[in-house]
């Protein structure tokens, strides 16, 4: 099959969205499917080339730095993609997001009467705190950003969200389709439970203390993650008995920084940059617990990352983040916002190390459920289905149960 995957970002960005993608684009190239992505170039200019057997098209593109260091965008793109859409002859085409080159490639598709799938990871809780002065309006600014979402997955054929609260949020905005909850998926053959490595040797690497528990958060250093909330938790708590390690950059973590020196948590708090994604899943067996105290995941690659390494969790209990924890069993949710209660929840874990064994054990067995084969699996088969125009079940009664090498939709009571 001939698929052509476009959204506003992929390699090297590593956010959510980008992550999803490349793993979607180069697992559908790795089965044998012809897969051209199609993005704004972050360097602005136009150019093309092949990685891991993915064909990727960037094109002329307009930074946005003032919103977001990584944030550009291709507009008046209709000449290009008429023309890229006459070169490939896609089957399919699978947008991830309403913005300009996506809502282009929905436009010039329909006239063509090609299938159109679209993933949405949006919810304006991403983009708000980039807006200046918006939390004065967010009620306003969110009714505008959802309708601009509306437009362009109105006109879809097929759309699927990261989870069942993602596929939730998307029906409470009235979208006219089926939404189908397919997880971004995690790639179980590099994040996987390593006992045998040398965790000191891994810590020291990166600077982080041998002898005491070591709390990890992976993804963007950036406003809506609230890790600032983690901070402060660890000043309520006032001891200095565990480490709280941050991996990744952004456009916060100067003014994170800042309150960590100005909270005189220098010794506890440690930013380690950006990680290679090829160090991630060691550095992960290397440390004790995972956090994520964001309020407006989908779902959380990361957290899935950590789960398939056999780690407990700790995450804020909003958004889709509850899919992913058995409270008490394979770590804690604790209340969004509240500094009080995320410091009491890392004092209920430190205090039960006993149990991160089994909670690990328990974390790695729902990872089980995402793993990147199925989601690869699921949206071939829903690619496959969409294309020979067959019926799919309905999302509100039925859900997808995918099983790795099925050639079809298994239909499962929402009542089993």
């Amino acid at each position: 099959m001939r698929i052509l995957i476009t959204g506003c970002t992929y390699f090297p960005s590593r956010n959510g969205q980008s992550i999803f993608t490349i793993n979607l684009a180069e697992g559908l190239a790795a089965r044998g499917n012809k897969v051209l992505v199609v993005i704004p170039a972050l360097g602005g200019h136009a150019r093309e080339y092949e990685r891991n057997g993915v064909q990727i098209k960037e094109l002329d593109s307009v930074d946005l730095g003032r919103l977001h260091s990584e944030a550009v965008m291709s507009f008046f793109s209709g000449k290009q993609v008429r023309a890229i859409l006459d070169e490939f002859q896609p089957d399919l085409i699978h947008v991830h997001d309403h913005f300009p080159l996506s809502s282009t490639m929905v436009r010039e598709a329909k006239k063509r009467k090609i299938k159109v799938v679209g993933t949405n990871h949006f919810v304006p809780d991403n983009l708000s705190p980039y807006v200046p002065g918006s939390t004065h309006f967010f009620k306003i600014l969110s009714r505008i950003m959802w309708k601009w979402m509306r437009m362009t997955f109105d006109q879809l054929d097929f759309a699927t969200a990261p989870s069942r609260t993602a596929a939730e949020i998307l029906r409470q905005q009235n979208i006219k389709l089926h939404i189908y909850p397919i997880s971004c998926g995690v790639d179980t053959n590099r994040f996987k439970p390593d006992p045998g490595m040398d965790r000191a040797l891994w810590r020291n690497k990166y600077g982080l203390d041998t002898g005491k528990p070591v709390i990890l958060f992976v993804g963007r250093v950036d406003a809506e993650k609230k890790l600032d909330l983690l901070i402060r938790a660890l000043h309520h708590r006032n001891k200095n008995d565990m480490v709280l390690a941050i991996a990744g950059n952004g456009s916060y973590k100067k003014h994170l920084e800042q309150l960590v020196e100005h909270l005189g948590l220098v010794e506890q708090v440690k930013f380690l940059g950006f990680v290679p994604n090829e160090d991630l899943p060691s550095i992960i067996n290397a440390i004790d617990i995972f956090t994520m105290p964001s309020e407006a995941e989908l779902l959380s690659i990361a957290s899935l990352e950590a789960m398939a390494c056999a780690k407990p969790i700790l995450l804020s209990n909003a958004r889709a983040l509850p899919e992913l924890v058995h409270n008490g069993v394979n770590g804690y949710l604790f209340n969004p916002g509240s500094v009080e209660d995320l410091s009491a929840k890392i004092d209920l874990l430190l205090s039960q190390s006993d149990k991160w064994p089994e909670m690990g054990k328990e974390s790695l067995r729902m990872a089980q459920a995402h793993t990147l084969e199925n989601t690869i699996t699921g949206y071939s088969m829903l690619y496959y289905t969409l294309v020979a125009e067959k019926k799919l079940p309905n999302p509100q009664t039925e859900w997808l149960k995918i099983r790795p090498g099925a050639s079809t939709f298994n239909k499962i009571s929402s009542a089993n």
